[in-house]
């Protein structure tokens, strides 16, 4: 069940359809902690809470990965996203030409660490809602 869940989530997200905040909510709804996404391999690995895995392709061709590591083109990337200006599908453009070749989303413990090819890093943790 959580893995067809998963496959609509990936495909409503890539075509733009969703928000960050609900495609996570919706991931957390179903037992998912984390979740890997390898732009070079076009691939996302899902981490369950129930210590299973579930491995989507991307429908999106990632593009060309900038060899070189643009954490203010990519903190402009999340920044869009966060604002609901950027949809995934510019979202990942952005982030591969900010030389982003990979992310691990930790849902749990909202923060998302942003990879560059020679080993750079960004961490960015969840925007704090309102009370």
């Amino acid at each position: 069940m959580s893995k067809q869940l998963i496959h609509e989530l990936a495909i409503a997200t890539q075509r733009g359809e969703m928000t960050f905040p609900q495609v996570v909510m919706g991931l957390l709804e179903i037992g998912v902690e984390s979740y890997f996404v390898d732009f070079a391999a076009a691939q996302k690995t899902h981490y369950l809470a129930n210590g299973t895995i579930h491995i989507e392709r991307m429908i999106l061709e990632p593009g060309a990965i900038a060899a070189d590591f643009d954490g203010a083109g990519l903190v402009a990337a999340i920044r869009g996203a966060q604002a609901d200006t950027v949809r995934y599908p510019e979202f990942v453009q952005r982030s591969t030409a900010a030389g982003v070749i990979g992310y691990w989303a930790f849902l749990t413990g909202k923060r998302v660490i942003y990879f560059g090819r020679k080993g750079e890093q960004h961490i960015e943790e969840f925007p704090k809602r309102p009370e």
